[in-house]
């Protein structure tokens, strides 16, 4: 089915429902619901304890004892910058109105916040709902906050701050706000109702055309991404598949750390890292559930699937490495769970539950094997695992939501098909499979070599690396002049 036919039959639909609806929909003038703002700025809170503490102590504690110290700090100040460049500039990058290339990144009309006041909202994913923007401006902006944190823990222990801080802020502009737009970048719902009624109350055919072509503009004015038909509920290609993919090429650019391979450099407080893991598990609750944007059914589908994935992964990856190694460790424990809360990101509103924990269960051992054997066959010293886990975890939640989502797998089914290119009204699952692929290689391919880039104009201009006797004495004193630990 061709685009435009495939509009005019989601409209259709859409106005159908708003229809039987009845009265809600009434002049289409959708107020906030009080439930939907408590739950949206609590996930917000939940994504932001995500970063600072979460992030920040599970790193903290993976690395030495003379760069617990500046891992807080790089995590902190990370989402510190961020939060700044958010209300700035990032908001409007992401979500504005990118006028003739919105397919590909948002405006400026939403610079230092112009236009966006308490007054107003936001769409959700349901007509006759909205959030009031602030909400929505906040719950993102937690989101573009944890993002480039994933990143430096591939390169933990041998960065200068001021590189960090440099290439943060590049990778934000050039790398994440487009991507974030190309994926989440959707139609508004409400806005379609307004447009379909209009069609459906057209009495001439001018006013039939004028109705048609303003519901041809709402729903092909998307992401490129979205426009492809790529599900993607609350960031396995925008923030995990895009930082891990950054930080094995950060890996790689800024070289291994003195010793690597020779000395052992094992992790310095793993009671740090199981807090933080912790933490990290209970944020993405806000994280996953939250990206529903709502307080419904499907939230609550999101936070079970979050639940019982990662559970099933934290015990799946116990047991193989129990298998083969002889043990089960406390680090792999919470590994696998950080594995398995990447893999069902994308996920999270579109499987079941039963899907979620076979999802959980195959996960851990494909990230244990990049993290125990591609890694050391290739060579790459990728401090603390954020393309094995991330990367790879994101990948693989990315690809199997495409099957997931299938109702003959206990998923939803696609609800909105108002982009999916080869519409049946059914659920396809090679068109879907495509579109996910799409997604995967995209991201990788613009975040790999965008971030490759970025690194080398940092290393140009202030150089990535310390001095190696500072890099010896480590980063907590020689970058901030203090130590974790005064004993």
């Amino acid at each position: 089915m061709k685009l435009p036919s495939l509009r005019s039959a989601f409209a259709a639909s859409i106005l159908a429902g708003a229809m039987a609806a009845g009265p809600a929909f009434a002049g289409n003038d959708p107020t906030p619901n009080p439930g939907d703002v408590a739950w949206m700025l609590t996930s917000a809170l939940l994504v932001l304890m995500m970063s600072i503490p979460g992030l920040a102590l599970f790193y903290g504690g993976l690395v030495r004892t003379k760069n617990m110290l500046s891992l807080l700090t790089q995590t902190f100040a990370i989402v510190s910058l961020v939060g700044v460049i958010w209300a700035i500039y990032g908001y409007s990058l992401a979500f504005g109105d990118g006028g003739s290339l919105n397919h590909y990144m948002g405006g400026l009309n939403k610079l230092f916040l112009k236009g966006v006041t308490a007054a107003n909202n936001a769409p959700t994913f349901t007509p006759g709902h909205v959030i009031p923007e602030y909400v929505f401006f906040v719950f993102q902006m937690t989101f573009a906050m944890i993002t480039p944190a994933l990143i430096v823990g591939a390169y933990a222990e041998r960065m200068k701050f001021s590189a960090v801080m440099l290439f943060t802020t590049l990778w934000v502009t050039f790398i994440y706000f487009p991507v974030a737009h190309w994926v989440w970048g959707t139609a508004d719902p409400n806005a379609i109702v307004d447009a379909a009624t209009q069609l459906a109350a057209a009495s001439t055919e001018e006013a039939k055309a004028a109705a048609q072509a303003k519901i041809d503009e709402i729903v092909g004015n998307v992401g490129w991404l979205a426009g492809k038909g790529a599900l993607d509920f609350a960031g396995g290609t925008v923030v995990h598949i895009n930082a891990g993919i950054a930080g094995l090429v950060g890996a790689i650019m800024v070289g291994k750390r003195i010793g690597y391979g020779k000395e052992v450099l094992a992790p310095h407080s793993l009671t740090m890292s199981m807090i933080g893991a912790s933490l990290l598990w209970v944020g993405w609750f806000g994280f996953n559930a939250g990206s529903n944007l709502e307080a419904n059914a499907t939230t609550a589908l999101a936070f079970v699937n979050t639940m019982v994935a990662t559970a099933a992964a934290g015990l799946s990856w116990m047991i193989v490495e129990w298998l083969v190694k002889g043990k089960p460790s406390l680090l792999g424990l919470i590994t696998g769970a950080v594995a398995g809360l990447v893999a069902v990101t994308p996920a999270s509103g579109f499987a079941g539950p039963m899907g979620s924990i076979v999802l959980g269960l195959a996960v851990s051992p494909i990230c244990l094997f990049f993290v125990d054997v591609i890694k050391k066959k290739v060579g790459y010293d990728d401090a603390l695992d954020v393309f094995g886990v991330h990367c790879i975890g994101g990948i693989t939640g990315a690809l199997a939501t495409g099957l997931l989502v299938n109702p003959d797998f206990g998923g939803t089914g696609i609800t909105d098909y108002t982009n999916l290119e080869g519409f049946t009204g059914t659920y396809d699952m090679m068109a879907q499979m495509k579109a996910q692929g799409t997604a995967v290689v995209a991201t990788l391919l613009f975040s790999g070599i965008g971030s490759a880039i970025l690194y080398k104009v940092v290393d140009i201009v202030i150089g990535l690396r310390p001095a190696p006797d500072q890099e010896r004495e480590g980063l907590d004193i020689s970058d901030h002049g203090e130590r974790a630990y005064n004993y």
